[in-house]
């Protein structure tokens, strides 16, 4: 068995409306509340961050798969959407929807768009950040494919 561990350095100046910093072996960035949530909008945020974690997992997972049913001659893209609500001052992460666009070339196959559309569900379900958010967090993957 295999353990991996990542650190990341946190500093917080003080109250709800300042501006920190996180930084890892890999990112530095100044954090805030964002503006949505009546913060300063200062860097990125905790919605943000949680967004690009489970989007560049997934992205991440399914373009693995993708290479490994030998899929080539393709171009993977994504907008993924977080959706936080606030109900009676609580705030709650509740859905994720990633929507992967997959072009393929001019007179593919059919059964590769079947295949296409089970890995990037297969994806959602594998990806280590959304297991972790199974439960807590609504997950979804649209996939649209295109010609070209």
């Amino acid at each position: 068995m295999a353990q991996h561990v990542f650190y990341l350095n946190a500093h917080w100046p003080g109250g709800r409306n300042n501006i920190g910093t996180i930084e890892t072996q890999n990112l530095k960035t100044k954090v805030s509340i964002p503006p949505e949530m009546d913060g300063p909008g200062i860097g990125t945020n905790p919605d943000e961050m949680l967004l690009g974690a489970a989007a560049t997992c997934y992205i991440i997972t399914l373009a693995a798969m993708i290479e490994r049913s030998k899929i080539d001659n393709i171009n993977l893209t994504m907008e993924s959407e977080g959706y936080v609500d606030v109900t009676n001052g609580v705030i709650t992460y509740q859905k994720i929807i990633h929507r992967p666009v997959v072009t393929i070339k001019h007179g593919t196959s059919k059964n590769i768009s079947t295949l296409l559309q089970k890995l990037a569900i297969k994806a959602e379900h594998s990806c280590m950040i959304s297991r972790a958010l199974k439960g807590n967090v609504e997950i979804e993957a649209i996939l649209t494919i295109e010609k070209g």
